[in-house]
């Protein structure tokens, strides 16, 4: 098939991309760059299946496509927070341009959302059918209500105009080409650590993260994609749960590093726990994660190695 990936050459949709072009798709890759970064697709540039296209998703596109998997938006505290507005003209327009796009071509659709969805939840785990505990007006809202909204306007899509749409909520995920920048716990100890810098903790670190390995998460975004139909949201994500603590002690084993711990307050409306509930996609799409946090994380030590030390000799 031919299949669009907007949001393309970030870390999941490049990710993403690989995999569709490893099963034999042809692969058209929309990102502005914004967040997304030209060297997580260098590798495809060469590949006849695949085609870079530099364009933001909140513009109107016409293409002749099978699929879209759509993901466009940043996705990272500091990345959607640096222009909260730009963040959610991105989450509804992205959205609503890319719902157009599919009805035109009576294609199903893949939509990105996300665990932030849930706000910082009173529901543990999180199940699909809870509404969440969002801050409208909070720092992160920006992200939490464009992706709430994304997923409303997906919904009236399928409703009034019987667009096959599927939404995912993908919960922490971690792995290779994540960018070292992006501000997300995982990246930041490993940089931190490979670095010999301390390790910033936000809070005590007790707060709970349940962490998804991308190559997982990748499985279970095609299987979504390839089943028969989806009409509810799914939770895509790994339910065993961690304490950001732990976490920053897995990763001075793993890379043998002396840094020390720092403590810093925690971030306004930073959930205390984040765990998903995947009976729904376990039932409906037979999936569930293979990786486990310590197989996973050698992974992606291994990778920002390689990246820091590429980094190093370039300068």
């Amino acid at each position: 098939m031919r299949i669009l990936v907007t949001g393309g050459a970030g870390f999941i949709g490049s990710n993403l991309c690989e995999r569709l072009l490893n099963d034999g798709h042809e692969v058209i890759c929309l990102d502005n760059l914004y967040t997304g970064r030209k060297e997580n697709v260098a590798e495809f540039l060469t590949n006849p299946r695949f085609e870079f296209i530099r364009r933001d998703v909140q513009e109107p596109i016409r293409l002749e496509v099978d699929q879209i998997y759509h993901l466009a938006c940043p996705a990272s505290p500091p990345a959607y927070q640096k222009n909260p507005i730009y963040t959610m003209k991105t989450a509804f327009l992205g959205t609503l341009n890319m719902l157009g796009l599919a009805k035109r071509l009576a294609i199903p659709i893949l939509l990105a959302s996300t665990s932030e969805v849930y706000g910082d939840p009173l529901v543990h785990p999180q199940v699909e059918e809870y509404w969440g505990n969002v801050n409208p007006i909070g720092i992160r809202s920006c992200y939490d209500e464009g992706k709430r909204a994304a997923e409303t306007l997906a919904s009236d899509y399928r409703r009034f105009h019987g667009v096959d749409v599927r939404v995912v909520r993908i919960f922490n995920t971690y792995g290779p080409k994540m960018d070292p920048n992006d501000g997300r716990v995982v990246s930041n100890f490993i940089v931190q650590a490979l670095k010999g810098e301390p390790l910033t903790i936000y809070g005590d670190g007790s707060q709970t993260r349940s962490f998804c390995h991308v190559d997982d998460l990748v499985k279970g975004i095609v299987r979504v994609m390839g089943a028969k139909e989806c009409l509810e949201p799914v939770n895509l994500g790994n339910p065993r749960e961690f304490t950001v603590l732990e976490l920053a002690e897995k990763v001075l084993a793993l890379t043998g590093s002396h840094s020390k711990l720092v403590f810093r307050p925690l971030p306004q409306d930073d959930p205390a726990r984040r765990r998903p509930n995947i009976e729904r996609a376990k039932l409906l799409f037979a999936w569930e994660p293979e990786v486990t946090l310590m197989t996973g994380l050698q992974r992606t030590v291994l990778y920002f190695s390689r990246m820091l030390e590429i980094r190093a000799i370039a300068q």
